[in-house]
């Protein structure tokens, strides 16, 4: 069983937020960095947090949204309102914050992986495209890919051929078109990457979680070949 808390961290240069750790029960294969989905810190983030401790991965997860609490889920009106607040700028900010946080636990970033739904999903891409960390998987219904979350988000296609990482995209059958784009975009980057279609919401592993375990299964092989 993994222990979770949430608490301020401040690294050692000073930047410091407000994150959820989850620990995993032995020996610590790597870290992974989980971004929270667009309703903030909800059971379904916890829930990954800990599966993925479970695997013997450190997770962090970065509380993303600032000006809000973060450590509780929150309402569709505010949670729109919170989504069009983010920039490029402000989630790879927090998620650097994270990353250092896993550094100062001796974890390299050859060993550091990121991985969201949904909002969390397009954020792992941006990350993807701008750090040099070991690997990023997005598990996202398809937001985002031609047009931006938000007024400071770039859109997903526009990023994709600028990864930096190995990437893998686990995607919900009915945004095939615009997954293609995206497809495509990725296959121009000199990084390794996999665009995977599923039925309806299957690739969520919360919703169904029998049908979503290959989901589940591919994206922690996708970790396991590139945390090395």
């Amino acid at each position: 069983m993994s222990a979770t808390r949430t608490e301020p961290v401040q690294l050692v240069d000073g930047r410091a937020l407000r994150m959820t750790i989850s620990e995993p029960p032995g020996v610590i294969r790597g870290g992974l960095v989980v971004v929270h989905e667009a309703r903030g810190i909800t059971e379904t983030v916890r829930a990954l947090a800990d599966g993925l401790a479970a695997e013997g991965w450190l997770v962090v997860v970065p509380h993303i949204y600032h000006g809000a609490e973060g450590s509780s889920e929150v309402d569709e009106s505010l949670a729109a309102d919170l989504v069009n607040g983010l920039s490029g700028d402000s989630v790879l900010a927090d998620t650097d914050i994270a990353f250092g946080w896993l550094a100062q636990h001796g974890i390299g970033a050859d060993r550091i992986g990121v991985v969201g739904f949904e909002l969390g999903g397009a954020v792992a891409l941006v990350v993807a495209a701008s750090r040099g960390i070991g690997a990023a998987v997005s598990v996202a219904g398809g937001g985002g890919i031609m047009q931006p979350l938000s007024p400071g988000m770039p859109a997903l296609v526009d990023v994709a051929a600028r990864l930096r990482c190995p990437w893998l995209g686990l995607y919900g059958d009915k945004y095939a078109d615009e997954v293609e784009a995206l497809r495509d975009a990725a296959n121009r980057s000199e990084s390794a990457s996999d665009v995977l279609l599923f039925p309806a919401a299957d690739h969520r592993f919360d919703i169904h979680p029998d049908g979503a375990f290959e989901a589940w299964q591919r994206m922690l092989n996708w970790f396991d070949a590139h945390l090395r």
